[in-house]
């Protein structure tokens, strides 16, 4: 256990200097996809429990590739038995999966365009992605620019992009980390580690009108509290009943990683306002944790599933996990 902590010490430092530099180069994905997947249990000490807060735990995944460039996924979206998953160096793949845990139709890409040359990572740090139902169009939060991008439903063509004023002065290593499309078509962006003037638990939020990539469209501000300080809200997704979800992270020794889930409702978005969630699940040791940073809802029947998807930052002490609850309010 000590060893296993400096190396995830020792790791960790190194990520936080590259990062802090920016001059680290963006590997791609090769050309011929490969990834194998090994089912994991949510509590390895105990496979048969399936409980964690108001979530019940359906299955998970590790997903493995020989690739330098896979993992460090983001974010994801899930439409059907459909899969993308978003690295923050703005590689993605996508695949297919249904009840057998067997992925298909494993594909890579890249997106085609971004902010800066595309050369370094900090050019692709796409950190938040969410997408219009209708048209399939998805947008993508980029942390070291502030900026969001849109792109078409393949992530084949960017279409357009903004660089916020309202999130000029968000830190370089904290901006977009968590960014959902209302079901009313409003956009919600969530600021990692940028916090209001004279706070140190809020973090900076924007409620927009419509696509924050229009022209003239101007976001009201507020304040989003995480369950404490030490913990960093990483991704949001919106329930059928339109409330959030929101996907809260924090790094520490021991324990290294550990996740808070809170719900809030979007009623309380005000000019103003401090939104404060109530915690319905925690994800720490004995049960399986990671750099949990990626959301996506999809619906079973009259079952309301939550996925979440893990950031590897590619060390080898680190998983990409792809892990499956469903939401049960009320019973935990």
């Amino acid at each position: 256990m000590l060893l296993r902590l400096a190396i995830a010490l020792f790791s960790l430092g190194f990520i936080l200097l590259l990062s802090a530099s920016g001059r680290d180069g963006r590997d791609l994905l090769g050309k011929v996809p490969r990834m194998t997947v090994e089912r994991v249990p949510l509590d390895a000490r105990d496979p048969g429990r399936t409980r964690v807060g108001a979530l019940t735990y359906l299955g998970g995944i590790r997903l493995k590739s020989p690739d330098r460039a896979f993992g460090g996924f983001s974010s994801m979206q899930i439409k059907g038995d459909r899969f993308t998953l978003l690295s923050d160096g703005g590689t993605f793949i996508r695949f297919r999966m249904g009840a057998d845990w067997t992925p298909r139709e494993l594909a890579f890409g890249d997106l085609p365009a971004g902010p800066g040359t595309g050369w370094l990572k900090s050019d692709r740090d796409s950190e938040s992605m969410t997408s219009d139902p209708a048209t399939g169009r998805i947008w993508v939060g980029f942390e070291r620019y502030n900026a969001i991008w849109r792109y078409d439903d393949g992530l084949t063509r960017a279409e357009r992009s903004v660089q916020p004023a309202a999130m000029r002065d968000w830190s370089v290593n904290g901006g977009p980390e968590s960014m959902v499309r209302l079901a009313d078509g409003r956009f919600v962006v969530i600021g990692e580690t940028s916090r209001p003037k004279g706070s140190r638990v809020g973090r900076e939020a924007l409620l927009f009108p419509g696509d924050p990539t229009a022209p003239g469209m101007e976001p009201i501000r507020f304040v989003y509290m995480p369950p404490d300080e030490r913990y960093d809200p990483s991704d949001a997704v919106q329930l059928p009943d339109g409330r959030l979800i929101v996907l809260n992270r924090r790094f520490a020794v021991p324990g290294l990683f550990t996740a808070r889930l809170t719900l809030v409702d979007p009623k309380e978005f005000r000019p103003g306002a401090v939104v404060r969630g109530t915690e319905i699940a925690a994800l720490a040791a004995p049960l399986i944790h990671d750099n949990y940073e990626a959301l996506a809802i999809t619906r079973e029947g009259d079952d309301t599933i939550l996925w979440i998807a893990s950031d590897d930052n590619q060390q080898f002490w680190e998983w990409s996990l792809l892990l499956k609850f469903r939401i049960e309010f009320g019973k935990h």
